[in-house]
């Protein structure tokens, strides 16, 4: 954990609790899947076509994992055929000033073509 005195943020050499959130945000998929989720209610395919390279299988399991932590509710609604719909909760949400700032980050220093990523490619 941090803590800040008169302006200077005072940060631990290691953090047990910072760890685990990095890692759980860090895992592979997860910070495409919680910035498409950014934009409302989506259902599973409609996921899996916003985000090139996601297998269903990943997603799944992304999905459950994100669950798990109270970062995405699953709704299931009774229809025929049963529609399930994914959605941030508020502790999700909270997420969205942290891509932000990675996307500005991103701006600012990543070189697309460094990459391998050409000007025909999907932009964030």
């Amino acid at each position: 954990m941090s803590t800040e005195t008169h302006g200077v943020v005072d940060v631990s050499p290691y953090c047990p609790a910072f760890q685990h959130t990095v890692e759980l945000i860090g895992r592979r998929w997860t910070g495409a899947i919680i910035r498409s989720l950014l934009a409302g209610s989506c259902r599973f395919s409609a996921i899996l076509a916003a985000i090139p390279g996601l297998s269903d299988r990943l997603l799944a399991e992304r999905l459950r994992e994100l669950e798990a932590e109270g970062i995405v509710s699953r709704t299931v609604y009774p229809e025929h055929p049963v529609r399930i719909e994914y959605r941030l909760t508020e502790k999700g949400r909270e997420l969205e000033r942290i891509v932000a700032a990675i996307d500005a980050w991103t701006a600012r220093w990543f070189d697309p073509a460094a990459h391998g990523i050409g000007p025909g490619d999907p932009a964030g």
